[in-house]
């Protein structure tokens, strides 16, 4: 554990937070603006598709490979280094962009090597923050950490994107560059070393490698540790079924929301600011998750969560008008962000910090790795109706929801009245 931590993790957590403003602003401005950019450029569901497979892609590749980074090497100069990456990359792009050349596979190219970085970064970033604050207070760290991507991704990220790919479409990766710039160096204020303790493998286990690389024997103890605990793998699962659904569904629809030809018919500013209302709502849900688990339970809060996002997905389908978008948008930010607090405080209390990094990646792997599947199928069966990919994510949606309530009620008799805690239920294997 890093000095800072022994003598003042409030310095420590005040930077990381300080970079996660900075580098999800730019978050923001890179995931409402290149699909604005791209419907600018094409119609077709499947192009369009494009941004969000690319986007997501590496999660898919290299969630693994980052734990095991994460585990091994100094987690802040892990996200420095991938941040500065993600600028350099951006901003030449960007210069392609400003001498003339507007093109879809350029743009992919460039969500796919921001997103190669923020894998490393993102990663880094869940393993580092508790060694920033005390174990009880990490549920309250998280709260403010998904709070501050909440503002930065939707609240202000959203309206700028809207806003400079009017005016000018470079700045849409231009913008980002600077701000992941900014990040990395807001980061040199975490004093001291944040690399993990990592106690020697017993021979035994050495044995048991049979000869593979360190690396992969790591990455193997961290699937074996998350498949053999019970609730978090039902949790995995149960994410990477929400996170397809999800891929799918608003791979898509800024078709069915954006332009002359659509559904809702919004301009592309106002697009943002429906983005913006998501970041208020999430706002309020990362502020007050944990006081509303202490009332209701964890087990159950989560379940009415993600129920409640599922179900609102329905909205701008049955109603497609524009007054009724925004008041969806803030309740999906709401019940959006307080699950995601209690999911990932309940993954870093219950995941040991020398594995934090590797369980969290396996974890990551399954529960975001079939995003880029879905953005994809959702852009293919899109090309047969936008109606289908709405309809069929809600349906995907139900059966997680389902599988994490039987996986409550297979362990509680009564959780209805018991209001169960997910860190009771998941000590089983």
């Amino acid at each position: 554990m890093s000095s800072s931590v022994r003598g003042g993790p409030s310095r420590a957590f005040s930077f990381l937070l300080g970079s996660t403003a900075a580098s999800n602003l730019a978050d923001g401005v890179l995931k409402v603006g290149a699909p604005l950019l791209a419907v600018s450029m094409t119609r077709s569901p499947a192009e369009v598709s494009l941004i969000g497979t690319a986007t997501t892609l590496p999660w898919l590749l290299l969630a693994l490979p980052a734990g095991a980074v994460a585990d091994r090497m100094d987690r802040r100069r892990v996200m420095a280094v991938a941040n500065l990456l993600r600028a350099g990359v951006l901003l030449g792009i960007a210069t392609v962009l400003l001498l003339g050349v507007r093109n879809l596979w350029v743009l992919s190219v460039a969500v796919l090597l921001a997103g190669v970085a923020e894998v490393f970064a993102d990663t880094c970033a869940q393993a580092v923050l508790p060694m920033t604050v005390p174990r009880e207070r990490i549920a309250w760290a998280n709260g403010r950490v998904v709070g501050t991507q909440t503002v930065g991704n939707d609240f202000l990220g959203a309206p700028l994107a809207g806003l400079l790919v009017g005016a000018l479409p470079a700045a849409i990766l231009g913008a980002p560059a600077l701000l992941y710039g900014a990040a990395a160096l807001l980061l040199s204020g975490m004093r001291g070393a944040y690399r993990p303790a990592r106690p020697p493998a017993p021979e035994t286990a050495r044995e048991a490698g049979g000869g593979k690389p360190d690396w992969m024997r790591e990455i193997g103890e961290a699937m074996r540790f998350l498949w053999g605990h019970r609730f978090l793998r039902v949790l995995a699962v149960s994410a990477g079924m929400l996170n397809l659904a999800n891929a799918a569904y608003f791979a898509v629809f800024v078709l069915w929301a954006v332009g002359d030809g659509s559904a809702i018919g919004i301009p592309s500013s106002r697009y943002g600011l429906m983005m913006t209302a998501l970041a208020a709502g999430a706002l309020v849900g990362s502020l007050v998750s944990a006081r509303v688990t202490v009332l209701l339970g964890e087990g159950r809060t989560l379940v009415v969560a993600w129920l409640a996002d599922v179900l609102l997905l329905l909205v701008p389908v049955i109603a497609p008008v524009e007054w009724a978008l925004y008041p969806t948008a803030v309740l999906l930010g709401v019940f959006g962000a307080a699950a995601n607090v209690l999911v990932i405080s309940t993954r870093q209390r219950l995941i040991p910090d020398a594995l934090l990094g590797r369980v969290n990646s396996v974890y990551r792997l399954i529960g975001m790795g079939g995003m880029p599947l879905g953005a994809a199928l959702g852009g293919l069966v899109g090309e047969l109706g936008l109606q289908i990919v709405f309809y069929g994510a809600v349906g995907v949606g139900l059966i997680a929801v389902g599988l994490v309530w039987r996986a409550l009620t297979d362990r509680i008799s009564e959780p209805l009245t018991s209001a169960p805690k997910i860190s009771d239920i998941s000590r089983s294997r």
